[in-house]
């Protein structure tokens, strides 16, 4: 197989490596606790696990592309900041 019409850089690797890790690791948390008890946060709808990692996911999306076309590409703190508004994201909504 040809894949070199994707830039397979380390960078990349790692991103996608990460995305599969959390799903594996959602997918593990949800066979040992079924249902992830769906709360009410501060948004005010009903939430479960999967939907704050897909706020999380989507968050953290938005948050890089504003730090590459505000600050540049240095996004180590882009990413400190994505992890704190996970912890956010799952902690109260």
């Amino acid at each position: 197989m040809d894949f070199s019409w994707m830039a397979w850089t380390t960078p990349t690797a790692l991103f996608f490596l990460s995305i599969l890790t959390l799903l594996l690791g959602m997918g593990v948390w949800e066979y040992f606790s079924p249902g992830g008890n769906p709360r009410v946060g501060i948004l005010r709808f009903e939430t479960t696990r999967g939907d704050r990692l897909f706020l999380s996911l989507l968050g953290s999306a938005f948050i890089h592309l504003a730090w590459l076309g505000l600050v540049g590409p240095n996004l180590w703190w882009a990413l400190a900041l994505s992890v704190v508004y996970a912890i956010g994201v799952f902690r109260f909504v």
